[in-house]
C-alpha cells in the first residue's frame, strides 16, 4: 500500500473512531453545565469564578491538540499491528527529521503558550488584589476552626456561623485566619480558593454578579470532621442585605465567653448550636451573634488572651466607641503608649 493509501485508511479510521467516541463524551459535557439550583465551578456566579472557568477551557482546549491525536490513533495501532493481524511487517525503518520536528515542536509550543497564559492570568486575579466596583467593598473577617467558619461583620457589629450573607454586586474584603491549624476557604461559584493560616492573614476579594444560593467549604483535610465543615453563602440584595444585619442585632446572641469556648471546640455546627441550646432542626445549622467584642478577630489572629472581665458586649450606641478586648500588660502602659509597633493590632499578613 502506497503512503498516500495509509493515510487515507488511517484518516478514515480516525473518523470512525471519533464518531464511536462522540457519544461517550457528549454526556460527560452536558453535566459541566448542570446543576443551575447548586451553582458551582461550571456554573459561576461572580466575574473571578467566571475568568477562572474561561481559563479553565482555554486550557483544556490547547491540551486537547496533544491528547485527541493519542486517543484516536493508540486503538488504531493496536488494532493494525495486532497478534495474527493482516499489517505488513517492516522491520527496516528510517527515521523522519522532519516527524521528529513535529512531534516535539507542537508539545513545546503548547507549554510554551500554557506557561505564558497561565502566569498572566494567574496575576490578573491576584486574589490581594481589590476588585473594582461603584460601591464600597463589605469588610468581612474569617476565622477558621474545627469544623467550622465564623464569619464577623466588624463594621455591623454581628457575627454568623454556617452562613455568610453577602450584598450583590458588591465587592467583598475578606480577611482570613485560622484558629487552629491549615484550612483552604473556597466558594466555587465565585472563585479562588486560598489557604487559611494560624497567627497569619491571608486576603480574598470577591464579588456575586447574581442572586442565589452558594456552598462553601473547606478543601484542606484537617481531621475528622472534614468533610462537615461547609456553609452555605446567600447573595441578596441590599434592602435584603440590611434586614438580615438588624435581624441578626435583634435576634443573635452575644458572642460572650461561653459562647467563644462552644465555638472553639471540636464540632461542626450543628454540634455548636446544640451546645448553645438553639434549634438544631435548621438544615443550615446558622447561628447569629449579636453584639461582637471590638477586635475579636486579630486576638484570635494572634494568640493572645482576652480579658472578658473588661469587655463590653452590650449593643453599641450611636456614636459610641466599640471596647477592646485586647489584653494590655499592666506594667507596659508607657511603652505601649509610645511605641506603634507594640500596638496588638499589628499581624503577620501572608504573602500572595
Amino acid at each position: 500500500m502506497s503512503v498516500k493509501g495509509r493515510t487515507g485508511y488511517f484518516l478514515r479510521q480516525g473518523g470512525r473512531c471519533a464518531l464511536h467516541l462522540f457519544p461517550v463524551l457528549l454526556p460527560l459535557v452536558a453535566l459541566s453545565g448542570c446543576g443551575a439550583d447548586m451553582p458551582g465551578f461550571m456554573n459561576p456566579q461572580g466575574q473571578v469564578a467566571e475568568a477562572q472557568r474561561y481559563h479553565f477551557w482555554v486550557v483544556i482546549a490547547l491540551v486537547m491538540i496533544v491528547v485527541i491525536p493519542v486517543i484516536i490513533q493508540t486503538p488504531l495501532i493496536l488494532w493494525r499491528y495486532r497478534y495474527r493481524g493482516h499489517a505488513v511487517y517492516r522491520p527496516k525503518w528510517y527515521m523522519s527529521r522532519w516527524l521528529d520536528i513535529v512531534m516535539w515542536a507542537v508539545p513545546i509550543l503548547i507549554v510554551a503558550i500554557l506557561s505564558v497564559y497561565v502566569w498572566r492570568q494567574t496575576h490578573e486575579l491576584d486574589p490581594y488584589r481589590p476588585i473594582a466596583g461603584d460601591k464600597p467593598p463589605l469588610e468581612i473577617q474569617v476565622v477558621g476552626y474545627d469544623w467550622k467558619w465564623l464569619f464577623i461583620y466588624p463594621d455591623q457589629g454581628i457575627a454568623t456561623m454556617g452562613q455568610l450573607v453577602i450584598p450583590v454586586d458588591r465587592p467583598i474584603a475578606f480577611s482570613l485566619t485560622s484558629a487552629t491549624v491549615l484550612q483552604s476557604f473556597f466558594i466555587p461559584a465565585l472563585g479562588s480558593q486560598i489557604d487559611v493560616m494560624n497567627r497569619m492573614v491571608t486576603r480574598l476579594h470577591l464579588k456575586a454578579d447574581h442572586p442565589g444560593r452558594f456552598e462553601g467549604k473547606n478543601m484542606q483535610y484537617n481531621g475528622e470532621g472534614f468533610h462537615r465543615q461547609r456553609f452555605i453563602t446567600r447573595a441578596v440584595d441590599d434592602d435584603a442585605f440590611d434586614d438580615f444585619v438588624q435581624r441578626t442585632r435583634e435576634q443573635g446572641q452575644p458572642l460572650n465567653q461561653s459562647a467563644y469556648k462552644i465555638i472553639a471546640q471540636k464540632g461542626d455546627n450543628r454540634d455548636a448550636a446544640r451546645a448553645l441550646g438553639l434549634d438544631t432542626h435548621d438544615s443550615d445549622a446558622v447561628i447569629r451573634f449579636a453584639p461582637v467584642p471590638d477586635g475579636l478577630f486579630h486576638i484570635i489572629m494572634e494568640g493572645s488572651p482576652i480579658d472578658w472581665s473588661t469587655t463590653d458586649v452590650s449593643p453599641p450606641q450611636l456614636g459610641a466607641t466599640r471596647t477592646s478586648v485586647i489584653q494590655t500588660p499592666p506594667d507596659d502602659d508607657t511603652s505601649s503608649a509610645s511605641d506603634p509597633q507594640s500596638s496588638s493590632h499589628q499581624h503577620k499578613e501572608a504573602q500572595p
